[in-house]
């Protein structure tokens, strides 16, 4: 049965040849929104032409989502999902047994990689030798070396246990650390103690490296707290490649400022771009990326990877089959 996809996702010329000849060839019919965007976090506005769809890639609004009938499944280009994280929408899908997908398998891999660079990073003091040579280029032998750390046997706590954490514990295996895990559904997994939510406060205190991998929605809102972080032991790390709410930026920056913590990687934040007003740019040991813990260079490649083999088991009618599911 020939399709109709609506996209909202500017994608690179050659994907986006590929995604529109693959189309026609299958007989389905590809509309491009006048508001397409390179972003794959920009939410469109009610387009029109989505009513028309039976299939939407890219970023639809979410209301339109939940209203037109037609629309059967809805395949977004990002791994966050908080525009649809809500009953009201889930109910819509599911009452016309519509299908939403996210892309966590595109941006797990670049994720986890990106939060490993940034572990060694600090724990290998190399944001500061990196400072000694664009500053003043002194030799800061004893000091960087004596301060200095080994991952190896050293304590993780994650906070989510999706497709990034999954990835991350795989790339962490040769240093041997010992891994936590908040879920929501706790049950054994090789490797990792998952715990519940009541068990956090006692394990707070064990871990060097609290990783926040939460999405946004109002049971994560500043999850990470000034009480929590006062639980940590001090000199402990805190990396958030999450979603930015999840953090209470202010709480973070005094446990920076007073020492508590030996440092803070931050991808995601409340408000981006980041201001550059934000005291999280100057706040002492705190370290920025601009949201780039997702990039890789084939990424529009990779996105119409993923869609072309989902809509393959989407028109075989294999639903429980298709990849990265979320309802």
């Amino acid at each position: 049965m020939p399709l109709t996809v609506w996209t909202n996702t500017a994608l690179a010329p050659a994907a986006q040849a590929r995604l529109a000849d693959t189309l026609a060839a299958a007989g389905h019919r590809l509309v491009v929104s006048t508001q397409a965007s390179a972003s794959v976090l920009a939410a469109a506005g009610d387009d029109p032409a989505l009513a028309e769809a039976d299939v939407a890639f890219g970023q639809p609004d979410a209301d339109a989502c939940r209203r037109h009938a037609r629309l059967r499944w809805i395949a977004l280009t990002s791994a966050g999902y908080t525009r649809y994280d809500n009953e009201e929408t889930f109910d819509a899908l599911r009452a016309r047994r519509a299908v939403l997908t996210n892309a966590s398998s595109v941006f797990a891999e670049p994720c986890a990689q990106h939060l490993l660079a940034m572990m060694l990073g600090l724990a290998r003091r190399l944001p500061d030798s990196l400072d000694e040579q664009r500053g003043a280029r002194g030799w800061r032998y004893f000091e960087h070396r004596a301060a200095s750390r080994l991952l190896t046997g050293q304590t993780v706590l994650l906070l989510g246990y999706g497709a990034i954490a999954k990835r991350l514990v795989e790339l962490l295996a040769p240093f041997r650390m010992r891994i936590y895990a908040l879920r929501r559904r706790v049950y054994s997994e090789a490797g990792v103690h998952v715990i519940a939510e009541e068990k956090l406060s006692a394990v707070l205190p064990l871990a060097d490296h609290l990783v926040d991998i939460l999405p946004e929605n109002p049971a994560t809102h500043r999850y990470v707290n000034a009480r929590r972080l006062a639980l940590l032991k001090p000199g402990a790390f805190f990396y958030n490649i999450g979603r930015g709410p999840t953090v209470d930026e202010t709480a973070l920056v005094e446990a920076l400022e007073a020492g508590r913590l030996g440092g803070a990687y931050l991808d995601v934040f409340a408000t981006e771009p980041l201001p550059p007003s934000s005291p999280l740019w100057t706040t002492r040991n705190c370290y920025v990326t601009p949201h780039t813990g997702g990039g890789r260079t084939d990424q529009d490649d990779a996105l119409v990877d993923m869609f072309l083999g989902n809509l393959s088991k989407f028109t075989a009618g294999d639903l429980a089959g298709m990849g990265d599911r979320v309802v």
